[in-house]
């Protein structure tokens, strides 16, 4: 209805200040520079269609809403989301992200297009990240890249084993390597748990909906309606072709029901915090390229 679509557009503006807020507390600067790599752009999925901009933050119901761009942007070569397998929706090439374009292309976009993301409670998410790649035995890519190397520095007396597959990584053991400053020395935290602020930079670019991961159907429809697309996605739980995956009671069950979990509830609050207080503190490295931020 329209009075609930105007209760929307206030609860988005009300985000939108929240984000503003937080960038000026924490940077006095953060709003100054206007910079960024071509690489910090590569999470931006364009959709010209429908004038879109979508940040996909790993485990926020990134896969669906990757099916819905492909959808929204491929001029009838998919009609129904759920019927693209979820690899699919994770091939570069059947998306155009923002990196892709030419400086004067992206500021015109940035400027011009309706921009959004999806974020999630952090410690939830964290989880879901740690469920999904490390206690699932498909995963063998992770668990050698990662699960080696956290069994190998984080576990006394491991066995040759897990040593040598890394498939059996503790949820504390997870929560080690990432408040290790170490980790964050020798690269970059993979996407499933690098922070929201550095995925998609919410401090440099102005997004017109911050959408929640808790609220997701009422916020996507939100978006969907902004686009003009003429979608409106089902409730989860009436329809099991949800993009919404599980709601928070659920989650937040699932969390207490693991032993050891919440005993990091403070390492890793300080992982974030000190993350964020130095996010746009520290200078980006690479080459630079000028793009515009909307005001």
């Amino acid at each position: 209805s329209q009075a609930e679509f105007s209760a929307a557009a206030v609860l988005h503006q009300a985000r939108r200040d929240q984000v503003a807020d937080t960038c000026r507390a924490h940077s006095a600067s953060s709003r100054k520079r206007r910079v960024l790599t071509p690489s910090d752009l590569k999470h931006l999925v364009v959709d010209e269609e429908h004038e879109l901009i979508y940040c996909y933050v790993p485990k926020v119901a990134c896969t669906n809403w990757k099916r819905v761009m492909m959808v929204l942007s491929s001029r009838g070569k998919y009609s129904d989301p759920m019927e693209i397998p979820s690899n699919e929706a994770h091939i570069p090439s059947n998306l155009k992200t923002l990196n892709q374009y030419s400086i004067p292309d992206i500021n015109h976009r940035l400027k011009n297009y309706l921009k959004f993301l999806f974020v999630r409670e952090p410690f939830e998410r964290l989880v879901s990240a740690y469920r999904n790649k490390f206690t699932l035995r498909y995963n063998t890519s992770f668990h050698k890249r990662y699960g080696t190397k956290i069994v190998r520095r984080y576990r006394k007396n491991a066995t040759a084993e897990a040593l040598q597959s890394g498939a059996d990584v503790k949820f504390q053991e997870f929560a080690d390597y990432l408040v290790d400053p170490g980790t964050q020395r020798e690269a970059p935290l993979n996407e499933h748990w690098q922070t929201v602020y550095s995925l998609c930079h919410p401090c440099h670019i102005h997004y017109d909906l911050v959408g929640k991961y808790e609220t997701l159907e009422e916020d996507a429809n939100y978006v969907l309606k902004l686009a003009g697309s003429g979608w409106t996605l089902v409730g989860h739980g009436s329809d099991p072709r949800t993009v919404n995956g599980k709601n928070t009671n659920q989650v937040n069950f699932q969390i207490n029901a693991l032993p050891g979990e919440r005993a990091h509830t403070v390492s890793l609050s300080l992982f974030l915090s000190c993350f964020l207080n130095k996010a746009e503190t520290e200078p980006l490295s690479g080459q630079f390229v000028t793009v515009s931020v909307s005001t």
